[in-house]
């Protein structure tokens, strides 16, 4: 087992033990808005909210809320835009006692209306016009526009509620593997771990300026507010415009003066590699939600933070900076547990595995989820009891994840369970030859995913976006990762992108990647003409079979447009021609001109040498016409 160490409020920076009773989001908003009420909690361009106007605005909607019957274990719905009225509302739901859930608008409306169904909220909180796009529900709405001058004559104090560790917080939903949206429980005992932690890994205090970036249905968002908001630090979002331009978002984080900011990791890698003033004020970028393949250039300003977690263990479970991309040729791990959590690496009939070896990594501790809302089942089986703890309703998550522990304790993410895929009888990681493919200096990230052709034959197929004005062929790419992985596992395509496609998460959207004849592929390589009579006689019947003009020995038979049924075609023609037998395996792990034919030629010799024959001592290349009758 691997475990974070204990909790401790940092020195200086808090004075609250874990387990005080007054160690709750609401109470510690509320002290730090009496210690500086004019001290600026949130802001939007424009719009400011100080600690002292959100305190109050807060308390107001949540003597409101209180009033319709919101209280512990009741769940209010947050039907806003990204904005300093949305923490608001966040925060009044708690300190009514009640959980939030944060409702996207940006989600379709079929989407929308699902969480709702299987949330139960018994509220939704909204703002003039934007609720209009659901259907009407069992709920009480609370428009903040329409009955503003109704929650103004609320009491400014907050209303009276007993908190406990066990206390519903927030619901989140996240996508099943069922194709259904699960809804996450997180009580307070795991927000309070990610706040205490997060105070002390990052030394946060209150002159820290933190950027919001996620969208609201993202977990992230979690941790991008509660921890600078119970601590007196400052809270800023940039307009929708400049949050979806990395060209505008760089420089507003440094006129910001944002000293902290979150960026998923495909957002990260691309922001790695811009010029940063030295004098900029950002000293720690944080990452995650999705695998970070890239490490930072050596003289950044400012540390990087590799960090993993399931929604189910509120937000993170294991962090670590990461070294420059000079000081380790690795790439980068999701680093060790953060405080009071536990990992397990375990085997398929759940024993831990021997150190080193991979398995799927089970979460422990603090941050574990309660379950999915309304989902006694898909809970049973994803949050099963702690078989190494007897105490009483402990609990593990199972992430799914395969991961593997390294000789310096940290851990290192090997893929999804559920994202194995076969491809010619062979079990594959996508992600293990993502890594492989990001390794190269030339591109700045990539994925891979495999296709069907039209013959339902699995390819696999490589997306990168290039980070330098070189142009790697798909040759030199595809040379590059033979000296890693099996011929089985190397992309028989690859296509170049501007950018990878990104989930409203941050996460590479696979499903919005073009298909390899859609996108601009890699040039396999400058044209290279047949060399010997082997090769000029099979780029004749490739060229016939798939109807193109030329092929070079370097041309790839699937990219000129080929595929399984095509390939069955092929191999009666090969043995037509030369009088041998190739099979698929050989077309798919050989598929370039000059591949085959040295398959074809290896197979002449050992047809010759089976016959008694001896061949003749000039290599295959140099064969007359005669030497294949």
């Amino acid at each position: 087992m691997l475990s974070g160490v204990k909790a401790q409020a940092p020195n200086g920076k808090g004075d609250y033990n874990h387990e005080d009773s007054l160690w709750f989001v609401p109470q510690l908003v509320a002290r730090r808005a009496a210690e500086n009420p004019e001290a600026t909690a949130l802001q939007l361009g424009s719009q400011v909210l100080t600690y002292g106007e959100l305190d109050c605005q807060a308390n107001q909607l949540a003597n409101y809320l209180q009033e319709i019957g919101v209280g512990p274990e009741k769940l209010v719905g947050l039907y806003l835009d990204r904005s300093p009225q949305m923490v608001m509302a966040a925060l009044a739901v708690m300190k009514a006692g009640g959980a939030y859930l944060p409702l996207d608008p940006t989600f379709p409306t079929q989407r929308l209306e699902s969480i709702l169904k299987d949330a139960d909220v018994c509220a939704v909180i909204t703002r003039s016009g934007t609720l209009g796009s659901l259907a009407a529900g069992n709920w009480r709405v609370v428009d903040l526009d329409l009955d503003r001058s109704q929650l103004t004559g609320y009491r400014e104090q907050p209303p009276v509620v007993e908190f406990s560790s066990d206390q519903l917080a927030y619901v989140i939903f996240t996508s099943g593997s069922s194709g259904r949206p699960k809804g996450v429980e997180i009580v307070h005992r795991g927000l309070r771990n990610l706040i205490s932690w997060h105070w002390r890994a990052f030394e946060v205090t209150a002159a820290d300026r933190a950027s919001h970036l996620a969208t609201l249905g993202f977990d992230a968002a979690v941790w991008e507010v509660w921890p600078y908001l119970t601590i007196g630090a400052s809270v800023h979002m940039p307009e929708e415009a400049v949050r979806v331009n990395l060209e505008r978002l760089c420089p507003w984080l440094v006129e910001q003066k944002i000293t902290i900011a979150f960026l998923a990791a495909a957002l990260a890698e691309q922001m790695l590699f811009r010029e940063w003033p030295a004098q900029t004020a950002l000293r720690i970028l944080l990452t995650g939600a999705d695998t970070l393949r890239r490490r930072p250039p050596a003289g950044l300003p400012f540390k990087l933070v590799n960090n993993y977690g399931p929604t189910e263990c509120t937000v993170v479970a294991t962090s670590a900076t990461v070294a420059a991309a000079e000081d380790e040729a690795r790439l980068p791990s999701i680093g060790r547990a953060i405080d009071n959590t536990h990992l397990y690496i375990l085997d398929e009939d759940s024993k831990p595995v021997e150190p080193g070896m991979p398995g799927e990594l089970w979460i422990g501790g603090a941050g574990v989820a309660r379950g999915y809302r309304n989902s006694a089942e898909s809970t049973r089986i994803s949050f099963p009891p702690n078989p190494f703890n007897s105490e009483e309703g402990v609990r593990l998550y199972r992430t799914g994840d395969r991961v593997r522990s390294l000789p310096n304790g940290e851990i290192e993410f090997l893929g999804r369970l559920d994202e194995q895929i076969k491809v010619r009888g062979y079990r594959i990681e996508p992600g293990e030859i993502a890594s492989a493919l990001n390794s190269h200096p030339d591109v700045q990230s990539g994925t891979v995913i495999a296709q069907e052709d039209e013959a339902g034959e699995k390819r696999l197929v490589a997306y990168v976006v290039l980070n330098s004005a070189r142009q790697p062929t798909a040759a030199a790419l595809r040379n590059y990762l033979r000296k890693q992985l099996p011929d089985y596992m190397v992309p028989s395509s690859f296509v170049q992108l501007p950018s990878l496609p990104l989930t409203p998460n941050g996460k590479v959207d696979k499903s919005a990647l073009p298909l390899p004849h859609a996108g601009k592929s890699l040039a396999e390589a400058e044209f290279i003409a047949p060399r010997s009579i082997v090769e000029e006689r099979l780029a004749a019947v490739i060229g016939s079979l798939l109807q193109v003009d030329r092929v070079g020995r370097n041309d790839n038979f699937f990219l000129l447009g080929g595929h399984s049924l095509l390939g069955t075609q092929l191999l009666t023609r090969v043995s037509q021609s030369f009088g041998v037998e190739l099979n698929l395996l050989n077309l798919f792990d050989h598929p370039t001109l000059a591949e085959m034919s040295q398959q074809i030629e290896k197979l002449i010799l050992e047809k010759i040498a089976s016959m008694g024959v001896a061949p003749q001592q000039s290599p295959p290349s140099a064969w007359t016409e005669g030497n294949l009758q």
